[in-house]
């Protein structure tokens, strides 16, 4: 896992605007060729809100050093470039327990777009030492219960530095009043990076049956520092964004088109991801739109899709695009 403004290569941008409707969290929507991503749809239970108030630092955040149980093992997809040993050292698990976990995969023919298995390693058998994930502010954590007893939680993250950051997760574990484990994933952003001076959620789904007081924790995992000009991004902006709020606040239509600032480079892929807040400023919603049409270098390429809040009414969306060749 920009702006109307401008912010390379990915950018962010604001709109409050007036209503309309449509539907989910965390899927693809409707343009020309795009690649349709969209996970199985899941029940809603749009009012049911957290009680809390976004807070800098919240209290379900826990420190770096305080052990989690382990996360349920995830999927990497294979980018332009990518080695085998370097996706190992990036998710700080051993090459041999990578293979183990790919054991149909040749390190030699990975192709891109292909999907690998990353293992859950929290005891770092092999002695290497852990990397400190690059700095980032996590400033809300939101959780919201579904009406078949499944929970979508938000983690949002905000990039106040000068630089790109990628690859960034956490570790998200719901415990009961206890303090007993209920169950752990592992949340990422909707794009590969978070530019600069800009926020964007990590979400992740728990299937049912998760009981309605579960509270969550959440422990940063990781985060790249990327050098200035990577490039395997490009730059780009949002420019002419709409957003209609239905009646209800329920879900909001998106519009608007992407520009690409790139003078040379054609790209190929193309996301933008609009995140839906309500009034007090709590994630509510996330959806990405991704198409495979290409934007012709200093071009652009129009998107319209709709996202959905699993809490309370819309009050804004906000924008994040990425570009790649």
């Amino acid at each position: 896992m920009r702006k109307a403004l401008l912010f390379t290569p990915a950018t962010l941008l604001r709109a409050s605007l007036h209503p309309l409707s449509f539907i989910l969290l965390l899927g693809t929507a409707c343009a020309p060729k795009q690649t349709d991503s969209t996970p199985p749809s899941i029940p809603l239970a749009p009012f049911l809100t957290s009680t809390s108030a976004p807070l800098q630092t919240p209290a379900g955040l826990v420190p770096l050093t305080t052990p989690l149980p382990s996360p349920t093992p995830f999927t990497y997809t294979v980018q332009p470039g990518d080695t085998l040993s370097e996706i190992a050292e990036k998710f700080n698990v051993s090459l041999d327990d990578l293979q183990a976990a790919n054991p149909e995969i040749s390190a030699n023919s990975m192709s891109v777009g292909q999907a690998i298995n990353i293992p859950s390693n929290p005891e770092n058998p092999s002695g290497e030492a852990t990397p400190t994930p690059a700095p980032f502010i996590v400033s809300q954590i939101e959780c919201y219960p579904t009406i078949d007893k499944g929970m979508w939680c938000f983690i949002l993250a905000r990039n106040d530095s000068f630089e790109m950051l990628e690859n960034i997760s956490a570790q998200v574990t719901l415990v009961d009043s206890s303090n007993a484990l209920i169950a752990t994933q592992t949340a990422w952003l909707a794009l590969n990076i978070l530019p600069p001076n800009a926020s964007a959620p990590m979400a992740v789904f728990f299937p049912p049956d998760v009981p309605f007081d579960a509270q969550p924790q959440a422990q940063v995992l990781t985060a790249i520092r990327l050098q200035a000009n990577d490039a395997r991004y490009l730059p780009a902006t949002i420019n002419n964004a709409l957003v209609q709020i239905n009646a209800e606040g329920h879900s909001a239509q998106v519009s608007g088109l992407v520009l690409s600032q790139s003078q040379a480079a054609m790209a190929n892929q193309v996301w933008v991801v609009a995140i839906a807040y309500d009034g007090a400023g709590r994630v509510v919603g996330v959806r990405r739109w991704e198409s495979s049409m290409g934007i012709s270098p200093a071009g652009s390429l129009p998107f319209h899709f709709l996202v959905s809040s699993v809490g309370g009414r819309i009050a804004r969306v906000e924008f994040v695009v990425e570009t790649r060749p």
